[in-house]
């Protein structure tokens, strides 16, 4: 089973239902080449914390609502959000360490 979780919008909203999770969003697009950096780190952040958090990928073509609810204007974009709400932005591809840090932070 794929750890990376490709969500519409109501799976998405499911997810942030589940209290006290962290959950990890990358807003992505097929179209965006810097998404295409950020693709596998988010798939092996998937699977260092598959029991831990939850990592997500909204394509922002799909779940165009998603997006607009949290403003996301530029991608890739990766939210990390705690008990449905946004704890951590993080615009433009990073580096691996840099997200785990984040996630590491709000476990």
């Amino acid at each position: 089973m794929d750890k990376l979780l490709a969500l519409d919008e109501a799976q998405f909203d499911k997810l942030l239902a589940a209290e006290g999770l962290v959950v990890v969003a990358d807003f992505t697009a097929s179209w965006c080449g810097p998404c295409r950096l950020v693709a596998p780190l988010m798939e092996q952040l998937a699977e260092e914390y598959w029991k831990r958090a939850a990592v997500a990928k909204i394509d922002i073509d799909v779940s165009k609502a998603v997006a607009q609810r949290y403003g996301i204007r530029s991608i890739p974009a990766v939210l990390i959000l705690k008990g449905g709400e946004v704890v951590e932005t993080i615009v433009g591809a990073k580096s691996y360490d840099t997200y785990k840090e984040l996630v590491d932070k709000h476990l």
